[in-house]
């Protein structure tokens, strides 16, 4: 069955970097658009951003230049690396196989905060 699992969050300062991986199994990882979402505390699961089987990406406004979305086929893998984070990016951050999130992995807390 399809698995989505997340690691690398954490606690970080605000102007601080992180870099989340989603491992993916399950199903043909390289055919399938891929997604990050979020949802912070109290407020609903947002698109974060989106990269399709070419590599072609989408990032949220509020995220543009600050965010890379990544694939490695390879290994099955999508990133998320996250630089110059804020307070307002403090969320649970999920990859997931649709943007509704329908399908997505247990997620990982990410909290900016000093």
């Amino acid at each position: 069955q399809v698995q989505l699992v997340e690691s690398g969050g954490g606690l970080v300062q605000p102007g601080g970097s992180l870099r989340l991986s989603c491992a993916a199994s399950g199903f043909t990882f390289s055919n399938s658009w891929m997604y990050w979402l979020r949802q912070a505390p109290g407020k609903g699961l947002e698109w974060v951003s989106i990269i399709n089987t070419r590599g072609t990406t989408l990032y949220k406004d509020s995220v543009k230049g600050r965010f890379t979305i990544s694939r490695d086929n390879a290994k099955n893998t999508l990133y998320l690396q996250m630089n110059s984070l804020k307070s307002d990016d403090t969320a649970v951050y999920y990859c997931a196989k649709d943007e509704s999130g329908t399908t997505r992995g247990q997620g990982t807390q990410v909290t900016v905060s000093s």
